[in-house]
Protein backbone atom coordinates (compact mmCIF):
# COMPACT_ATOMS: atom_id res chain seq x y z
CA UNK A 1 0.00 0.00 0.00
CA UNK A 2 1.28 3.46 -1.15
CA UNK A 3 -0.28 6.47 0.92
CA UNK A 4 0.95 9.88 0.14
CA UNK A 5 0.15 13.18 1.71
CA UNK A 6 1.17 16.56 0.87
CA UNK A 7 1.57 19.45 3.47
CA UNK A 8 1.41 23.43 2.23
CA UNK A 9 2.99 25.19 5.26
CA UNK A 10 2.15 28.33 3.77
CA UNK A 11 -1.69 27.74 3.21
CA UNK A 12 -1.96 25.83 6.43
CA UNK A 13 -3.06 23.29 4.27
CA UNK A 14 -3.09 18.66 4.37
CA UNK A 15 -4.34 16.55 2.01
CA UNK A 16 -4.08 12.59 1.10
CA UNK A 17 -3.07 12.65 -2.75
CA UNK A 18 -4.08 8.97 -2.88
CA UNK A 19 -0.63 7.44 -3.37
CA UNK A 20 -0.07 9.82 -6.39
CA UNK A 21 2.75 12.37 -6.08
CA UNK A 22 1.64 15.83 -7.33
CA UNK A 23 3.82 17.40 -10.32
CA UNK A 24 6.57 19.83 -9.03
CA UNK A 25 5.68 19.32 -5.14
CA UNK A 26 9.40 19.85 -4.95
CA UNK A 27 10.01 23.54 -6.35
CA UNK A 28 7.93 24.85 -3.69
CA UNK A 29 9.59 25.09 -0.73
CA UNK A 30 6.47 25.15 1.39
CA UNK A 31 5.08 22.37 0.09
CA UNK A 32 5.85 18.64 2.16
CA UNK A 33 5.66 15.21 1.03
CA UNK A 34 4.76 12.38 3.62
CA UNK A 35 5.31 8.89 1.41
CA UNK A 36 4.06 5.97 3.76
CA UNK A 37 5.23 2.40 1.70
CA UNK A 38 3.63 -0.18 3.42
CA UNK A 39 4.24 -4.02 2.41
CA UNK A 40 5.22 -2.95 -1.27
CA UNK A 41 7.21 -5.45 -3.56
CA UNK A 42 10.76 -4.80 -3.36
CA UNK A 43 11.43 -4.01 -6.71
CA UNK A 44 8.58 -1.69 -7.66
CA UNK A 45 9.25 -0.09 -4.56
CA UNK A 46 13.23 0.51 -5.20
CA UNK A 47 11.99 1.74 -8.90
CA UNK A 48 9.41 3.95 -7.37
CA UNK A 49 12.22 5.77 -4.70
CA UNK A 50 14.69 6.17 -7.30
CA UNK A 51 12.45 7.82 -9.44
CA UNK A 52 11.18 10.58 -7.85
CA UNK A 53 13.54 10.99 -4.68
CA UNK A 54 17.50 11.24 -5.01
CA UNK A 55 18.05 8.64 -2.60
CA UNK A 56 21.30 6.47 -1.91
CA UNK A 57 20.53 2.81 -3.10
CA UNK A 58 22.47 1.71 -0.42
CA UNK A 59 20.01 2.94 2.07
CA UNK A 60 17.11 1.62 -0.07
CA UNK A 61 18.89 -1.89 0.38
CA UNK A 62 19.68 -1.37 4.62
CA UNK A 63 15.29 -0.42 4.31
CA UNK A 64 14.02 -3.14 2.28
CA UNK A 65 16.45 -5.90 4.54
CA UNK A 66 13.87 -8.52 6.59
CA UNK A 67 16.77 -8.23 9.33
CA UNK A 68 18.82 -5.23 10.37
CA UNK A 69 19.75 -3.68 13.20
CA UNK A 70 18.96 0.33 13.81
CA UNK A 71 21.07 2.81 12.27
CA UNK A 72 21.35 6.55 11.48
CA UNK A 73 23.05 7.70 8.05
CA UNK A 74 23.40 10.55 6.97
CA UNK A 75 23.64 11.85 3.53
CA UNK A 76 23.76 15.17 1.75
CA UNK A 77 20.22 16.03 1.16
CA UNK A 78 18.61 13.11 3.84
CA UNK A 79 19.41 11.28 6.31
CA UNK A 80 18.13 7.54 6.70
CA UNK A 81 16.96 5.93 10.02
CA UNK A 82 16.25 2.68 10.84
CA UNK A 83 13.80 1.93 14.52
CA UNK A 84 12.80 -1.47 15.78
CA UNK A 85 8.56 -0.64 16.29
CA UNK A 86 6.14 -3.33 18.16
CA UNK A 87 3.81 -4.87 15.44
CA UNK A 88 0.38 -4.28 15.56
CA UNK A 89 -0.43 -7.83 17.49
CA UNK A 90 2.22 -6.79 20.17
CA UNK A 91 0.20 -6.16 23.38
CA UNK A 92 2.38 -7.87 25.75
CA UNK A 93 5.64 -8.51 26.58
CA UNK A 94 5.50 -11.95 24.40
CA UNK A 95 6.37 -9.08 21.29
CA UNK A 96 6.96 -8.94 17.51
CA UNK A 97 9.08 -6.81 15.83
CA UNK A 98 8.00 -4.42 12.82
CA UNK A 99 11.53 -2.67 11.10
CA UNK A 100 10.57 0.95 10.08
CA UNK A 101 12.80 2.84 8.05
CA UNK A 102 12.38 6.78 7.23
CA UNK A 103 14.24 9.13 4.87
CA UNK A 104 13.76 11.87 5.97
CA UNK A 105 14.77 15.24 3.94
CA UNK A 106 14.18 18.98 3.86
CA UNK A 107 10.77 18.79 2.37
CA UNK A 108 10.00 14.76 2.43
CA UNK A 109 9.33 12.01 4.57
CA UNK A 110 9.32 8.20 3.30
CA UNK A 111 8.47 6.14 5.58
CA UNK A 112 8.93 1.98 4.58
CA UNK A 113 7.57 -0.81 6.99
CA UNK A 114 6.72 -4.36 5.61
CA UNK A 115 3.34 -4.58 8.05
CA UNK A 116 0.91 -2.46 9.57
CA UNK A 117 2.06 0.41 11.62
CA UNK A 118 -0.23 1.29 14.71
CA UNK A 119 2.15 4.18 15.31
CA UNK A 120 2.42 5.14 11.73
CA UNK A 121 -1.38 5.13 11.08
CA UNK A 122 -1.55 6.85 14.33
CA UNK A 123 0.30 10.04 13.68
CA UNK A 124 -1.00 9.87 9.92
CA UNK A 125 -4.62 10.57 10.86
CA UNK A 126 -3.66 12.82 13.28
CA UNK A 127 -1.61 14.91 10.37
CA UNK A 128 -4.80 14.41 8.75
CA UNK A 129 -7.06 15.98 11.30
CA UNK A 130 -4.34 19.01 12.00
CA UNK A 131 -3.49 18.16 15.31
CA UNK A 132 0.16 18.00 14.17
CA UNK A 133 2.43 21.06 13.85
CA UNK A 134 3.22 21.15 9.90
CA UNK A 135 5.30 24.12 10.48
CA UNK A 136 8.03 22.60 12.15
CA UNK A 137 8.44 20.59 8.83
CA UNK A 138 9.04 16.78 8.46
CA UNK A 139 11.67 16.56 10.80
CA UNK A 140 8.65 17.02 13.08
CA UNK A 141 6.62 14.51 11.60
CA UNK A 142 9.38 11.78 12.20
CA UNK A 143 9.44 12.68 15.67
CA UNK A 144 6.09 11.65 16.23
CA UNK A 145 5.73 8.84 15.15
CA UNK A 146 9.23 8.37 16.84
CA UNK A 147 7.59 9.24 20.14
CA UNK A 148 4.72 6.89 18.99
CA UNK A 149 6.79 3.95 18.65
CA UNK A 150 8.28 4.64 22.26
CA UNK A 151 4.96 5.25 24.13
CA UNK A 152 3.90 1.87 22.72
CA UNK A 153 6.94 0.24 24.48
CA UNK A 154 6.22 2.06 27.85
CA UNK A 155 3.25 0.49 29.25
CA UNK A 156 4.40 -3.21 27.97
CA UNK A 157 7.59 -2.65 29.96
CA UNK A 158 5.35 -1.22 33.43
CA UNK A 159 2.87 -3.98 33.66
CA UNK A 160 5.77 -6.31 33.43
CA UNK A 161 7.52 -4.77 36.11
CA UNK A 162 3.79 -5.12 38.13
CA UNK A 163 3.90 -8.91 37.43
CA UNK A 164 7.59 -9.38 38.58
CA UNK A 165 6.47 -8.18 41.72
CA UNK A 166 3.55 -10.61 41.64
CA UNK A 167 5.65 -13.60 40.59
CA UNK A 168 8.04 -12.79 43.84
CA UNK A 169 5.50 -12.98 46.17
CA UNK A 170 3.88 -16.12 44.43
CA UNK A 171 7.24 -17.67 44.24
CA UNK A 172 7.86 -17.25 48.05
CA UNK A 173 4.45 -18.85 48.94
CA UNK A 174 4.52 -21.49 46.00
CA UNK A 175 7.14 -22.08 44.01
CA UNK A 176 6.40 -24.41 40.52
CA UNK A 177 7.31 -25.18 37.51
CA UNK A 178 4.75 -22.81 35.51
CA UNK A 179 6.56 -19.83 37.99
CA UNK A 180 9.88 -20.53 36.54
CA UNK A 181 8.87 -21.50 32.80
CA UNK A 182 7.45 -17.87 32.80
CA UNK A 183 10.51 -15.89 34.47
CA UNK A 184 13.08 -17.74 31.81
CA UNK A 185 10.44 -16.00 29.22
CA UNK A 186 10.50 -12.69 30.78
CA UNK A 187 14.60 -12.91 31.41
CA UNK A 188 14.64 -14.02 27.73
CA UNK A 189 12.11 -10.90 26.22
CA UNK A 190 13.68 -8.41 28.42
CA UNK A 191 17.71 -9.18 27.22
CA UNK A 192 16.00 -8.24 23.50
CA UNK A 193 14.54 -5.37 24.85
CA UNK A 194 17.99 -4.35 26.61
CA UNK A 195 19.81 -4.82 23.25
CA UNK A 196 16.98 -2.90 21.13
CA UNK A 197 17.16 0.53 23.66
CA UNK A 198 20.61 0.49 24.15
CA UNK A 199 21.11 0.80 20.20
CA UNK A 200 17.77 3.12 19.63
CA UNK A 201 19.00 5.04 23.12
CA UNK A 202 22.33 5.46 21.03
CA UNK A 203 20.90 6.40 18.10
CA UNK A 204 18.60 9.36 19.13
CA UNK A 205 21.69 10.75 20.81
CA UNK A 206 23.43 10.80 17.98
CA UNK A 207 20.83 12.36 16.13
CA UNK A 208 20.71 15.63 19.92
CA UNK A 209 23.63 16.19 19.07
CA UNK A 210 23.48 16.37 14.97
CA UNK A 211 21.80 19.38 13.20
CA UNK A 212 19.93 18.59 10.66
CA UNK A 213 19.24 19.45 7.54
CA UNK A 214 16.30 22.06 8.45
CA UNK A 215 14.97 23.33 11.21
CA UNK A 216 17.37 21.75 13.95
CA UNK A 217 16.13 24.36 16.33
CA UNK A 218 12.61 23.53 16.39
CA UNK A 219 13.43 19.81 16.37
CA UNK A 220 16.09 19.69 19.11
CA UNK A 221 14.56 19.43 22.55
CA UNK A 222 12.12 17.31 20.69
CA UNK A 223 14.88 14.48 20.21
CA UNK A 224 16.51 15.22 23.52
CA UNK A 225 13.41 14.48 25.15
CA UNK A 226 13.35 10.90 23.15
CA UNK A 227 16.40 10.50 24.03
CA UNK A 228 16.13 10.55 27.38
CA UNK A 229 12.32 8.30 26.97
CA UNK A 230 14.19 5.45 25.66
CA UNK A 231 17.08 5.90 27.95
CA UNK A 232 14.86 5.17 30.61
CA UNK A 233 13.23 2.63 29.38
CA UNK A 234 16.92 0.75 28.63
CA UNK A 235 17.62 1.41 32.38
CA UNK A 236 14.13 0.20 33.66
CA UNK A 237 14.57 -3.01 31.23
CA UNK A 238 17.59 -3.72 32.61
CA UNK A 239 16.55 -3.44 36.22
CA UNK A 240 13.64 -5.80 34.99
CA UNK A 241 16.37 -8.04 34.11
CA UNK A 242 18.42 -8.58 36.46
CA UNK A 243 14.78 -8.62 38.55
CA UNK A 244 14.11 -11.70 36.83
CA UNK A 245 17.12 -13.04 37.19
CA UNK A 246 17.43 -12.92 40.80
CA UNK A 247 13.91 -14.31 40.95
CA UNK A 248 15.47 -17.27 38.51
CA UNK A 249 18.33 -17.91 40.99
CA UNK A 250 16.01 -17.76 43.96
CA UNK A 251 13.67 -20.09 42.51
CA UNK A 252 16.61 -22.63 42.03
CA UNK A 253 17.84 -21.77 45.71
CA UNK A 254 14.39 -22.18 47.28
CA UNK A 255 13.97 -25.54 45.16
CA UNK A 256 17.58 -26.74 46.54
CA UNK A 257 16.88 -25.83 50.08
CA UNK A 258 13.59 -28.15 49.93
CA UNK A 259 15.02 -30.99 48.27
CA UNK A 260 17.91 -30.61 50.85
CA UNK A 261 15.35 -30.72 53.73
CA UNK A 262 13.80 -33.70 52.34
CA UNK A 263 17.44 -35.46 51.73
CA UNK A 264 18.33 -34.57 55.27
CA UNK A 265 14.85 -36.44 56.67
CA UNK A 266 15.51 -39.33 54.54
CA UNK A 267 19.00 -39.47 55.37
CA UNK A 268 18.27 -39.23 59.25
CA UNK A 269 15.38 -42.23 58.80
CA UNK A 270 17.94 -44.20 57.08
CA UNK A 271 20.40 -43.50 59.94
CA UNK A 272 18.13 -44.47 62.81
CA UNK A 273 17.26 -47.57 61.05
CA UNK A 274 20.73 -48.55 60.43
CA UNK A 275 21.62 -49.93 63.37
CA UNK A 276 18.39 -51.42 63.87
CA UNK A 277 18.73 -53.47 60.23
CA UNK A 278 22.35 -54.49 61.69
CA UNK A 279 20.64 -56.07 64.45
CA UNK A 280 18.16 -57.62 62.52
CA UNK A 281 20.73 -58.90 60.36
CA UNK A 282 22.56 -60.60 62.99
CA UNK A 283 20.11 -62.38 64.70
CA UNK A 284 18.27 -63.52 61.31
CA UNK A 285 21.12 -66.17 60.61
CA UNK A 286 20.38 -69.34 61.07
CA UNK A 287 23.28 -70.63 62.63
CA UNK A 288 22.71 -73.20 65.21
CA UNK A 289 25.45 -71.84 67.91
CA UNK A 290 23.51 -68.48 68.76
CA UNK A 291 23.31 -68.20 72.54
CA UNK A 292 21.17 -65.77 72.95
CA UNK A 293 18.69 -67.51 70.67
CA UNK A 294 17.92 -70.12 73.46
CA UNK A 295 17.28 -67.70 75.86
CA UNK A 296 13.99 -67.20 77.25
CA UNK A 297 13.38 -63.45 77.11
CA UNK A 298 15.63 -62.69 74.05
CA UNK A 299 13.00 -61.74 71.85
CA UNK A 300 11.67 -58.96 73.89
CA UNK A 301 15.45 -57.77 75.22
CA UNK A 302 16.83 -57.03 71.78
CA UNK A 303 12.98 -55.42 70.87
CA UNK A 304 13.92 -53.26 73.59
CA UNK A 305 17.26 -52.92 72.38
CA UNK A 306 16.40 -51.54 69.39
CA UNK A 307 13.59 -48.92 71.14
CA UNK A 308 16.19 -47.91 73.48
CA UNK A 309 18.90 -47.62 70.04
CA UNK A 310 16.48 -46.02 67.81
CA UNK A 311 14.90 -43.51 70.40
CA UNK A 312 18.73 -42.08 71.64
CA UNK A 313 19.54 -41.64 67.95
CA UNK A 314 15.78 -39.48 67.76
CA UNK A 315 17.15 -37.44 71.20
CA UNK A 316 20.40 -37.01 69.65
CA UNK A 317 19.43 -35.50 66.57
CA UNK A 318 17.25 -33.49 68.25
CA UNK A 319 19.48 -31.85 70.39
CA UNK A 320 22.14 -31.09 67.63
CA UNK A 321 18.69 -29.28 65.90
CA UNK A 322 18.93 -31.49 62.90
CA UNK A 323 15.14 -32.81 63.32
Amino acid sequence: MNRTILIDRKNNNVSDTDGVIPDHWDTNDNSILWVDLENEDKDTERDYLTQYFDLNPLSIGDAQRDRHPPKIEWFDNYYFLLLKAFDAETDSIDFGILHISFFVGKNFIITRHPEISPSIDKVHDALLDNKIDISKGPQHICYCIVKAIFDRYTPIILNLEKRLDQMEELMLENPNDELLSELMTYSSKLKKLKRLFSHQSSILEEISAQKFITNYDNCKHEYSHLNEQIQRLASLSNLLYELARDLIDGYISITAHRLNNIMKVLTIVAAIFMPLTFLAGVYGMNFENMPELNMKYAYFIMLGFMFVTAGSLVLLFKKLKWL
